[in-house]
């Protein structure tokens, strides 16, 4: 298993900041390239915003809108980056993803950091190489929003927990307090960042090793006195002052309104059947696809191994919960994909049985084809001339990338299977991410954005008096890039605006309404500009008209 590198280059520390560099080489193309996302990443970057310009680092609000769904974590962590790189007022969203990119590395150095204590340092590396450049995770490191960070608190502390778990079943000394430290801080920021679902994936790892074993004295040295404290103690402060805030209202909100919802039907129309999240596996494990048989057959004939049995509790009830739950969304299963990376390392240092690698060539093929049909249906809706070197370029690097991986792996070249895997995919995503940013229909917020300052009339330039109102287009990528102040209306609203001297933005949607009250206010406006785009939120085309103040020419 890579014979490229040396020994020296991986132990200790290095094994782990390899795996790190491996991330941020993924995500990195992510996190410059694409332009505010809809709906979630702006409407926390919205959040953020917001937070550093009236300094409310409490309450958690979209415009004047209560958004009490998530604990805070995710908005001080952007807002700290923001402080450090950017301004508030510049509306950059790549300031606002860098502690996701942080995330998804440190995921990737714990990844290995567990994985080479329990089975060396080489195959640390790859199991950490596994994770950095999975398509789920090298995607999320580019996004403003929880699930990279969530993935770097789960990992580092169930990569913890496992030193606790093994040395009881080696009958090895129980680590330290560093041990018992980095497991309680990482849960007290898990909950900081993503409320329960860190104490979802350690409470169910912990009653499965449990049963399994019928052995629980060893989970008394894990340190839950003052464990409890610090996250308390981290926790308490903000929970108490929002809760004193909002006179309870964040949490009623927070469980009532988003978490309980989700566990009882598809909320937000995200529903799906069990086994949603296993069929999705292929693409979001992309490339490291090939050896999802091989873990399968791992975690099963190594089962009575401490570290192989820990991955395995890890793993399966947590994945069978979310598939258990009516709400799915594709990165949901992301905290369980650490212990996934450990089995498809493990199983490269033994001989693959020809089951394992005939049906890994197959799943490896079979996920290239569902990225060749994303591009595809991309391009054709959306791309352009421009768009066709990377479209190119993505579906062939994984038909390639992904055939000489099978006919490697076929032929029992298993080293040569995982490189070629792990390069081709890495170029894949890079394209992949490429081409996204180029399909300028789907990037209608930027280029809206962009028409405005061009039009002289962006009102945070202070180029043009009060803010924009939109009309039949309120997407938050719209309210972050213009700011806060943006107005959402119909196009009586816009009207208004526009006889009042300001901005209006009107869709196609709201266009009669807004010649009918146009003309109700004896004004007669014509668009500076016209955007057309695509709302791939709902899946509406977008024909947006720009709307000036009124000059002396206008007629009234």
């Amino acid at each position: 298993m890579m014979p490229m590198i040396d020994d020296r280059w991986i132990e200790g520390w290095r094994g782990p900041l390899l795996a790190a560099l491996i991330a941020l080489l993924a995500g990195l193309p992510t996190l410059m390239t694409l332009g505010p996302l809809d709906r979630d990443e702006s409407r926390f970057a919205q959040a953020t915003a917001q937070m550093l310009e009236t300094g409310d680092f409490v309450d958690i609000r979209f415009q004047d809108q209560p958004r009490h769904k998530k604990p805070v974590g995710i908005h001080w962590l952007q807002a700290a980056a923001v402080s450090l790189v950017s301004d508030v007022e510049n509306r950059d969203i790549r300031p606002y993803r860098i502690p996701s990119l942080l995330g998804a590395m440190l995921a990737a150095a714990a990844c290995a950091w567990g994985a080479g204590l329990a089975w060396g340092a080489r195959t640390g590396v790859l199991a950490g190489a596994f994770l950095g450049v999975s398509f789920l995770l090298s995607s999320e490191a580019g996004i403003a929003k929880t699930d990279a960070m969530l993935c770097a608190t789960v990992t580092v502390a169930m990569a913890v927990l496992s030193r606790f778990y093994v040395a009881h079943r080696e009958r090895a000394p129980v680590p330290g307090r560093r041990y018992k430290l980095a497991l309680w801080g990482a849960v007290a920021l898990g909950v900081l960042i993503k409320g329960p679902i860190i104490l979802m994936v350690v409470g169910l790892a912990l009653l499965a090793l449990g049963l399994w074993d019928r052995q629980w004295r060893w989970m008394k040295d894990i340190g839950w006195g003052w464990g409890v404290v610090l996250v308390a103690l981290t926790v308490g402060p903000w929970a108490m002052a929002v809760t004193v805030r909002t006179d309870g209202a964040f949490w009623g909100t927070a469980l009532g309104g988003d978490l309980f919802p989700k566990l009882v039907g598809g909320h937000e129309r995200h529903g799906g059947l069990p086994g949603y999240y296993l069929l999705l596996s292929p693409l979001l494990l992309y490339p490291a696809t090939l050896l999802l048989p091989a873990a399968a057959i791992t975690g099963w004939t190594r089962r009575a191994e401490p570290a192989v049995r820990f991955a395995l509790c890890w793993l399966i009830p947590t994945w069978l919960a979310f598939e258990l739950f009516p709400t799915k969304l594709w990165h949901y299963t992301l905290p369980t994909f650490g212990a996934i990376c450990w089995l498809m390392a493990l199983s490269v240092s033994q001989p693959l049985t020809d089951l394992g690698r005939r049906v890994g060539a197959g799943l490896m093929i079979f996920g290239a084809l569902l990225i060749t049909i994303l591009v595809g249906y991309g391009f054709s809706e959306f791309g352009g001339q421009a768009d066709q070197v990377w479209a190119a370029l993505t579906i062939g690097l994984a038909l390639i990338g992904a055939g000489i991986a099978a006919f490697f792996l076929l032929g029992r070249e298993t080293d040569a299977a995982v490189a070629t895997a792990l390069g081709f995919g890495l170029l894949t995503h890079m394209t992949f991410v490429f081409l996204l940013g180029g399909l300028g229909d789907l990037w209608t917020a930027p280029r809206l954005t962009q028409a405005i300052r061009e039009a002289g009339l962006h009102p945070m330039e202070g180029r043009a008096p009060g803010a924009v109102t939109l009309a039949g287009y309120s997407e938050p990528s719209a309210v972050f890039l213009l700011g806060t102040d943006t107005r959402l209306g119909d196009g009586a609203d816009a009207a208004r605006a526009v006889a009042a001297g300001r901005v209006a933005v009107v869709d196609q949607s709201q266009q009669a309404q807004f010649d009918a009250a146009a003309a109700g206010l004896s004004i007669a406006p014509r668009p500076v500009t016209v955007v057309e785009g695509f709302n791939y939120s709902n899946g509406d085309p977008l024909h947006l008209s720009v709307y000036g103040p009124l000059s002396e020419e206008t007629p009234r």
